[in-house]
């Protein structure tokens, strides 16, 4: 994937390392070993991640929407003692009770927290001391792992995977939060110098939809998060849906044409959001000597209009379709062109926005207890992302996957395609 080469460049070593997704869980024999080394695939990609980071660096939060690197190091290592360790390893001897309030994030069922707008104040553990948490929490595993039978693995392989794909959440989290937050740094401080976005893929013209009702969702095999769950048939209208990506280039056009100074284009919401904050441009764009630049995790670069447009809202991806006298495709739309193989740069360059509604499928049901609060009780006010980014760690990425955020969010790398519906 794209999203991995973007990474891999400054970290050869990856390549050597156990690959990613884990063994099914249907597969029998359980081959221990191989759970055991993704584990410590996904681990470690964490700590890579926030190797270039000063414990400053780690520190900061720079908005509500974002946290610390620090928190999402310790938060992850909360979530395997919270839920794998604590109930299942005999004589489990918590690493310290205390972080339990701090690094819980939104599992109400698990207890009480540290307000999000507040994590930023958490100076104390330390960055060395969140890696001695990990390094306690990473050797039960193993512990726990190694000595369980047969019998009990059933029952601790599925917490541990959807904590591995949890961790992997966090750790593109981990890359777009650093990136606002040394966005809001006048000296334009790069993650990585050598970070390049990945080069487009070339696939011009459309793929055409026919009317047809087909199945979505999960299909059973592999993983998946409950909410591209059940499988259920959906009615595709025909029409059309763009191979590529919008880019800069076209981008360009739209702010040139007054896309963001014509009301008449923008849903009222997103008008407002536009108006409040000043929008005139992608976020992280800004002027420099007379030319658009952007904020990269290589620091501060000269927009390139061949890469596809990144960091624009829902609002804004809305407004560009009408502009454009297009559509946003539906989540459903998407996937039935992404899985035939139809859209260049479907995964490994940006999030792309749909006009679908993040809901729940027809017979959709949350898991028991805390576990359950993990997709469903956000079903409200937001639009599903398909596809994955250029931070998207590498195995992460799935035809079914949905992601979801608030329609004036734009701190994640969300870009858009663009569809025509016929009904």
């Amino acid at each position: 994937m794209a999203a991995t080469a973007a990474f891999r460049d400054t970290a050869p070593e990856l390549s050597r390392r156990p690959a990613f997704p884990p063994p099914s869980l249907g597969a029998r024999p359980v081959d221990r070993a191989a759970w055991i080394a993704a584990f410590h695939h996904v681990r470690d990609e964490t700590e890579r991640r926030a190797a270039p980071l000063s414990p400053e660096d780690q520190q900061v939060q720079s908005m509500a929407d974002a946290s610390p690197t620090k928190w999402h190091r310790a938060h992850t290592t909360w979530f395997f003692e919270q839920f794998l360790l604590r109930a299942h390893l005999p004589g489990y001897a918590l690493y310290d009770e205390r972080l339990h309030y701090l690094f819980n994030s939104y599992y109400v069922a698990a207890g009480p927290r540290q307000p999000r707008i507040l994590r930023g104040l958490i100076t104390r553990p330390t960055t060395e001391e969140v890696a001695g948490y990990r390094a306690h929490v990473d050797r039960a595993v193993d512990a726990l792992l190694t000595q369980a039978s047969p019998t009990s693995l059933d029952t601790l392989l599925p917490i541990l995977e959807i904590g591995l794909y949890h961790e992997q959440q966090h750790q593109e989290l981990l890359i777009t939060d650093i990136l606002h937050a040394f966005a809001q740094n006048p000296l334009g401080p790069a993650y990585d110098e050598g970070w390049r976005f990945p080069s487009p893929q070339v696939a011009s013209g459309t793929v055409q939809l026919a009317r047809t009702i087909t199945q979505i969702g999960h299909g059973g095999e592999g993983f998946s998060f409950d909410n591209e769950s059940p499988r259920h048939d959906v009615l595709i209208q025909a029409g059309t849906l763009d191979r590529d990506l919008v880019t800069n280039a076209q981008w360009l056009t739209f702010m040139t044409d007054g896309g963001y100074t014509r009301p008449e284009l923008w849903l009222s919401d997103g008008w407002l959001a536009a108006q409040a904050e000043a929008w005139e441009a992608p976020g992280y764009w800004c002027r420099k000597d007379g030319d658009w630049a952007t904020m990269t995790l290589a620091g501060i670069r000269t927009v390139d209009p061949s890469l596809p447009v990144t960091h624009v809202s829902y609002y804004e991806a809305d407004a560009y379709a009408r502009w454009a006298g297009r559509d946003l495709p539906t989540e459903f739309e998407w996937e039935v062109a992404a899985r035939d193989g139809h859209l260049a740069d479907a995964f490994g360059s940006v999030w792309q926005w749909t006009r679908s509604a993040y809901t729940a499928y027809p017979g959709y049901r949350p898991v028991d207890g805390a576990l359950g609060e993990y997709n469903g009780k956000f079903m409200s006010n937001q639009f599903v992302l398909r596809g994955s980014s250029v931070a998207t760690p590498e195995g992460h990425a799935r035809v079914g996957y949905r992601n979801f955020f608030y329609p004036h969010q734009r701190w994640q790398f969300t870009g858009l395609r663009l569809s025509d519906t016929r009904a």
